[in-house]
């Protein structure tokens, strides 16, 4: 299957401290992948590498074929933040339709990522009156509007209650069928169940990539909150002070 992300070695650094640490991994196209990891993890830095915003030391990132944030992929690419990233002096419909602008797309396709979002009976309300829940999901309607090819959606079910979590999912899932490649991230981890494949991240090292039951195979766990806490533990042990020791003493 063609891939829509390749990472190759991509090292990130904030100020003094290395952030992300040689990353390497591939996101097929078409598919829903989870990105999870505590908070701190280094998830945001990757997804902003991923969409061209962030600074790197070395590596690469290449997004449906080219360089991150290459010209042609602005049309292409979907990205919701942490943050909202919408007016609130403009209402919800006010925000989609001029975002909808910006990529050429009509008041009609504004309209309809409002109903998609559960939106639509607070369309006509100024964002800065919605919950912080609503708020989100405005985000979300003007981060897909236009069918991107990519999606990265940085924590989308953050604050939502569990029957729109279960209808984004569904949302998800949906864009994928029809060819989009979605990349969520999440630090719960009862949503990496949801996802065909998984990349879990633990302080700027990838110590996962696998599907779900492959990530519970390897962890040898019953359950995948289990199986990363195995899977730290065990990246811990490889990488302390002792064992590093001890692998240097047995190479003389």
């Amino acid at each position: 299957m063609e891939n829509a992300i390749v990472v190759d070695d991509l090292v990130v650094d904030r100020g003094r401290r290395t952030v992300l640490h040689g990353i390497s991994c591939a996101v097929a196209a078409g598919s829903v992948t989870g990105l999870l990891g505590p908070s701190g993890s280094g998830k945001t830095t990757l997804m902003r590498a991923m969409v061209g915003v962030q600074k790197i030391r070395s590596g690469s990132v290449r997004i449906l074929g080219q360089p991150a944030g290459s010209a042609p992929l602005r049309s292409q690419v979907g990205y919701l933040t942490q943050a909202p990233s919408v007016y609130a002096d403009l209402t919800v419909r006010e925000n989609a339709r001029y975002f909808a602008t910006l990529v050429g797309q009509d008041a009609a396709e504004a309209d309809r990522v409002v109903r998609d979002v559960g939106l639509a009976v607070a369309a006509g309300q100024l964002v800065g009156n919605l919950s912080g829940g609503q708020r989100s999901r405005a985000s979300l309607a003007c981060a897909v509007i236009g069918r991107p090819r990519l999606l990265v959606l940085d924590e989308p079910t953050v604050g939502q209650d569990p029957v729109l979590r279960e209808e984004l999912w569904q949302q998800f899932h949906a864009l994928a069928s029809g060819g989009a490649t979605v990349l969520v991230s999440s630090h719960v981890m009862d949503e990496a169940g949801r996802c065909e494949r998984l990349l879990l991240i633990r302080d700027g090292h990838l110590i996962a990539d696998d599907t779900p039951s492959g990530v519970l195979a390897s962890a040898g766990a019953d359950d995948l909150d289990g199986a990363f806490l195995r899977l730290i533990q065990r990246a811990a042990t490889a990488t302390s002070p002792a064992t590093a020791t001890a692998t240097d003493e047995g190479a003389q």
